[in-house]
């Protein structure tokens, strides 16, 4: 199956280890999103709200640079520092998401300097080419 990397939008963060996504078949697959403020040249938000609303943001930009929506993801995986943080992350997180909401995995992990990361799978159809 042909595997297509997808061009990180023009706000995101560049890193010469991995895509910001690949295309295969139908699915899009979106490397780990952290709270990424180009503007800024550096990491943004002191909470797990602010943190979680800049991560969906940049998870939104990497999805439509591949021809999806937040709508047509089927699966996330998100990374919490701190995992007490999981009700007020969740709370965040619910506003992005319609019903069904995505199948999610939710997980502690030592993020770094940030509060959260997540990544994504979605689902577009085959592709036309």
């Amino acid at each position: 199956m042909p595997r297509d990397a997808v061009a990180k939008p023009k706000d995101a963060a560049d890193s010469p280890y991995y895509s910001p996504a690949v295309r295969a078949g139908g699915f899009v697959y979106v490397s780990g999103q952290g709270p990424w403020d180009s503007a800024l040249g550096r990491f943004a938000g002191d909470t797990i709200e602010e943190q979680t609303e800049i991560t969906l943001r940049n998870l939104r930009a990497v999805l439509e640079q591949a021809g999806a929506t937040m709508d047509d993801v089927v699966k996330i995986q998100a990374h919490l520092k701190n995992i007490d943080d999981f009700e007020r992350f969740s709370q965040t997180y619910m506003k992005h998401f319609k019903a069904p909401r995505p199948a999610r995995t939710t997980v502690g992990s030592d993020v770094g300097e940030i509060l959260v990361e997540i990544d994504a799978v979605a689902y577009i159809g085959p592709s036309s080419a």
